[in-house]
């Protein structure tokens, strides 16, 4: 198939992809007297209906179209045993019905479920192209399989669809305020600047310096670490203040032990008054006491002098 031609179907097929809901796989409805010409000739129809529409398929035949090839003889069994190899897609006709009223029964007036026509009947397809959304697939003058272009009604619906988008749009923005459907807009209206001034770029993600985040299983132990570290320093700063209080203390204790120790020599040195006396008593040896010593008790002279 030629470039161009190719380019044309998928144009055609994506028209009603957009405006009818088509999905691959296409459903294609053939017909039995479109595989006359590839059965005699030994055709892939598959592979000439897949490249007609662009896209993967999916062939499928009615039962009334069966009925009409066994209705040809032996002479069409070739044709006969192609048609078996496809899906049958089932009509619900009890008595067989002319395979052009079976494909237009099925495919309806609206084409509900986006079948793709495959049939030769010139009478047939100028029906379909009454029906909007319905492709037509049929094999031209010199043999070759060709996409019909869309008729009339699929183009005017085409246009209806068009328009009423294009008229709901224009309802919708003209009942719409200015930036209401927006969040925050009429908020950021109100706070934000009168003027419309240029904001600055943000900067390049990827010229920036990526930020050190801290290994979650270092950050304790560095922690840890420094917490150590202050209390190790505060226990010697600690250790310093006592032992200046204590060289402070012992150098005190030693001005207050001297000068306690010079005056008890002073006393000692000294004599007072009863000490005088006594050793005068004693050296008269007046009344016929006994001479006290030095270091006796007064209370035990006193009461020898009492008796």
């Amino acid at each position: 198939m030629r470039q161009k031609r190719a380019k044309t179907y998928k144009r055609v097929m994506a028209l009603y992809v957009q405006t009818f809901n088509f999905r691959q796989p296409f459903q294609v409805l053939v017909s039995d007297d479109i595989l006359v010409m590839p059965a005699a000739q030994q055709l892939d129809i598959v592979k000439l209906l897949s490249t007609c529409v662009q896209a993967e398929i999916k062939p499928m035949i009615t039962q009334c179209c069966v009925e009409a090839l066994y209705a040809l003889g032996p002479s069409h069994q070739r044709t006969t045993n192609l048609a078996k190899t496809l899906e049958r897609r089932r009509c619900n006709h009890r008595t067989a019905l002319p395979s052009d009223e079976c494909l237009a029964d099925v495919i309806g007036t609206s084409n509900k479920h986006r079948y793709v026509l495959a049939a030769q009947s010139a009478e047939l397809r100028e029906k379909m192209d009454r029906i909007p959304g319905v492709p037509v697939i049929h094999f031209n003058g010199r043999g070759v399989a060709v996409l019909s272009p869309p008729g009339v009604a699929t183009v005017r619906e085409k246009v209806k669809g068009e328009e009423e988008r294009r008229l709901g749009e224009k309802a919708a923005e003209e009942g719409m305020e200015d930036g209401a459907n927006v969040i925050g807009a009429q908020a950021g209206s109100v706070a934000g600047p009168s003027g419309r001034g240029r904001k600055g770029a943000n900067p390049n993600p990827l010229s920036m310096r990526k930020k050190k985040v801290p290994v979650a299983a270092e950050g304790p132990k560095a922690e840890g670490s420094k917490k150590k570290k202050r209390d190790r320093n505060e226990e010697e700063e600690e250790d310093a203040e006592e032992e200046e209080k204590g060289v402070e203390a012992a150098n005190e204790g030693e001005e207050a032990g001297g000068a306690s120790r010079k005056k008890k020599k002073r006393k000692r040195r000294g004599k007072g008054e009863v000490a005088l006396a006594i050793e005068e008593l004693n050296a008269t040896g007046l009344g016929g006491v006994k001479p006290i010593a030095k270091g006796g008790d007064e209370s035990g002279g006193e009461g020898q002098e009492s008796d």
